[in-house]
């Protein structure tokens, strides 16, 4: 599936207007997390499991109906790809991973971050990935989402900024994820729903420390490649912390993807 040049130029400018105004929508994002934050710490105290809770797309239909409400309320601000995979029912075929290894260039305002994506290993995913930065889906979106205790992420890949964002279409199952649940500094995986292995999209997470994740009921995160260069921007940005001082939340020091490049 492929989109014609206007198309995607289109698409791009209109990710690019979704860049400029990051900065006026910042406010609504702020309220979001933090709702999500105190149903987070009431999951906890009724025994949740903290990885699973920090790494997991937001499914608690209280912080959905409030990412919704905010999102209505600048319904005609909000930024669409209207063509393309962004709006596939289904996710490209595993086999436009080409069972290589793939480099991606995530060009930030942070600086660039280079990843080398596992093909072989993880041929769903990869080919996921590869087929949206092709077509511009990634580029002018923040990655919105911090974690600085219990497991050291930054998130990424949502074109919306609520955690709750993505294309069309959703995949599984679970690859390449590590039997000891160990995630080293570099690791890149994808972001899922807890307990559900079919609910990757577009969101990813960069690991920026050594950190273990516990597998839910559904497996471990897919992991679809490796920091090879960069790794010292995702440090600084967690060095920085989160916009409220918690533990997790849209980072301090914001992060453009400005555009993907894959090769």
């Amino acid at each position: 599936m492929s989109t014609s040049k206007q198309a995607r130029a289109q698409a791009r400018k209109k990710q690019q207007a979704y860049e400029a105004r990051m900065a006026a929508k910042r406010r609504h994002r702020e309220r979001i997390i933090r709702i999500t934050a105190l149903i987070t710490a009431g999951a906890l105290l009724l025994g949740g499991g903290l990885a699973v809770l920090l790494i997991a797309m937001h499914e608690n239909s209280q912080a959905k109906a409030s990412a919704e409400a905010a999102a209505s309320s600048t319904a005609d601000e909000e930024v669409t790809l209207e063509s393309g995979w962004a709006v596939s029912p289904e996710p490209p075929d595993p086999s436009y991973a080409e069972d290589r290894t793939w480099t991606a260039t995530l060009a930030t305002n942070q600086g660039d971050i280079v990843v080398e994506l596992d093909g072989a290993a993880a041929p769903q995913a990869v080919a996921s990935f590869v087929e949206l930065a092709k077509e511009g889906f990634f580029d002018g979106t923040g990655c919105h989402r911090l974690t600085t205790a219990g497991i050291y992420v930054l998130q990424c890949g949502d074109p919306d900024g609520t955690g709750l964002g993505g294309p069309g279409y959703s995949f599984g199952p679970i690859e390449n994820a590590p039997e000891d649940d160990l995630y080293p500094a570099g690791t890149v995986a994808m972001a899922r729903v807890g307990g559900d292995a079919e609910s990757m999209g577009s969101q990813f997470f960069i690991v920026y420390q050594d950190s273990t994740i516990p597998s839910d009921s559904a497996g471990g995160y897919t992991v679809l490649g490796q920091v090879v260069d960069g790794n010292g921007s995702v440090s600084r940005v967690a060095e920085a912390g989160t916009i409220t001082g918690d533990t997790d939340g849209p980072p301090a020091m914001s992060v453009i993807v400005n555009e993907v490049s894959v090769s």
